[in-house]
This record gives C-alpha cells, sequence and structure tokens, in this order.
C-alpha cells in the first residue's frame, strides 16, 4: 500500500509539474490573444477577463495604424529566402565534413565555431560600411545574406551531427551500384536527412522572422522592413493603442506557430535520431 500511495503521489507531482510549465509556455499566448478582441477600456478595467465581443476590429486598426502588410510580405520573401539558402549550403558543407577527411577539415570546424561566439554587435560597424559600400544597405538582398550568414553555424553542427547517424553502408552501396557521388548525395542522403533539414529549416526560419537587431540597423525605409520592425510603431507613437498592439503580437507570431506544427513530426524524429542506433 505504501509503494502504491507513493508512485501515486510521484505521478501526481509529475503531472502538476507539466501542467505548470505547459501554463507558463502557453498561458501568455492565450492572453495577448484573447487581449487582441478586447477594447481600451476593458484591458484597463481587467486584464484577465474575457472580452464582450470577438471583434476584427482591433486587427484592421493594426494593419491601418503600420504598415505591417508590407512588412508581413517582406517578412515572408526574406526570411522564406534565407531558409532555403541556408539549408541548401549547410546540407552541402556539413555532409562533405561528416563524411571525408580534408586537410583543413579542422580549421574550417574552428573557424564556424568560433563564429558562433561572435556577438552581433561586434560585426555592426565593418557589416554596415560594407554594406553601404556595396550599396546594399536598405534592400532585402542584403538582409536574406545577414540572415542566411547567421544561420549557417549553428545549422552546420546540426547536420553534421544528423549526417552522422546516418549508415555509410547506404552509400557504399549505392557507388556499387553505378550511382555518382551527386546522385548519392541526391537520391540516397537528402531523403534520409529530411527531418534534420526540417529542424534546419524550422530554427533558422524562427530565428530570422523574430530578428530586429539588423533588420533595424540595416534599414530606414519600407521597402526592406520586416516584421518585428512594425512592432516598433505601437511601442512608439501609437504606445497607448494595446489593443492595436496585441493584435499586431497575434499576426507576428502566428507564422511560426504555423511551421511549427507543420514541421513538427520532422522534428521529432530529428531530436529521437540515432537514440536506438546500434
Amino acid at each position: 500500500m505504501g509503494t502504491k500511495a507513493k508512485k501515486l503521489s510521484l505521478g501526481t507531482a509529475k503531472y502538476i509539474f507539466l501542467v505548470f510549465f505547459v501554463l507558463i509556455s502557453v498561458g501568455p499566448m492565450i492572453w495577448v490573444f484573447l487581449s487582441s478582441f478586447k477594447t481600451y477600456a476593458e484591458i484597463n478595467s481587467s486584464a484577465l477577463s474575457l472580452p464582450s465581443s470577438f471583434s476584427p476590429k482591433n486587427y484592421v486598426d493594426a494593419v491601418h495604424y503600420a504598415p505591417i502588410g508590407k512588412y508581413f510580405l517582406n517578412s515572408v520573401l526574406i526570411v522564406g529566402t534565407s531558409v532555403v539558402v541556408t539549408v541548401a549550403l549547410v546540407a552541402m558543407c556539413s555532409y562533405v565534413t561528416a563524411r571525408f577527411k580534408f586537410k583543413f577539415k579542422p580549421v574550417l570546424v574552428l573557424m564556424i565555431s568560433a563564429s558562433l561566439m561572435l556577438p552581433a554587435q561586434a560585426i555592426s560597424q565593418p557589416l554596415f560600411a560594407i554594406f553601404k559600400s556595396l550599396h546594399l544597405y536598405d534592400t532585402k538582398l542584403g538582409l536574406i545574406i545577414v540572415y542566411s550568414a547567421m544561420g549557417i553555424p549553428m545549422s552546420f553542427f546540426v547536420m553534421t551531427s544528423y549526417f552522422q547517424t546516418i549508415s555509410t553502408a547506404l552509400e557504399e552501396s549505392a557507388y556499387i551500384d553505378g550511382a555518382s557521388f551527386i546522385q548519392t548525395f541526391w537520391h540516397i542522403i537528402l531523403p534520409l536527412a529530411r527531418p534534420g533539414l526540417a529542424t534546419v529549416a524550422m530554427l533558422q526560419f524562427i530565428n530570422t522572422w523574430n530578428e530586429f537587431y539588423f533588420a533595424l540597423m540595416l534599414t530606414s525605409g519600407d521597402t526592406a522592413r520586416t516584421v518585428p520592425i512594425a512592432l516598433n510603431y505601437y511601442m512608439g507613437t501609437f504606445a497607448n493603442n494595446y489593443s492595436a498592439l496585441f493584435a499586431a503580437v497575434v499576426i507576428t507570431v502566428l507564422p511560426t506557430i504555423a511551421v511549427f506544427i507543420v514541421l513538427q513530426r520532422q522534428v521529432m524524429e530529428s531530436l529521437t535520431a540515432g537514440a536506438v542506433k546500434g
């Protein structure tokens, strides 16, 4: 009886612990979503009350007060392109690093590792000067280059580790059957690496979609600015319009949630890859 009571108490504590962290994670998102339908008076009267109606007025105001629609399209183009570029470059580079030994391999890995320790502020001035001289300042191409470069170091190590979990026997069999290196990589390795590539794509999307520092520093107008900059409008000129601010936050966060929902199965496969290997 004592053992059963102990197991019951441990199980109850475990679920209380899990519920607590779920509430901490999901609670703020639910609160922002509900607040996006409240009026200014309702937000001031009670922060935890439910909205009197679910009118889309605040979302209309959010689009009206700031160019969030234009910035949203900029984000889709810039972030989407940077994800494609990062995944393509990392897939090739990390595969070669994981499978082959070459002369400057330690130096390459060391340089990529060192770039992880370099803060963004340390490269701000030279990056700004280079972009000005190359006429990349305030352009979508400039942000795509920066975001792609920022995503390569972490993605490189994620994919290198994942490629090492794939058996080399598959490649050897393909070579024996007459497949070339490119054919083996394209038809054998890449399909097996989809969970790892999905993880890299998701991390790159989330990091660049929410990136604020370079999006502000390397842009000056509406041509290339992204969604996080749009939120700055509500914190400045429209600082008292919390209703529109909450609506804008929901619009900003929804794409990252949607991407995770779409890629969650592949991400889970990537996280458990190699767990039962051997």
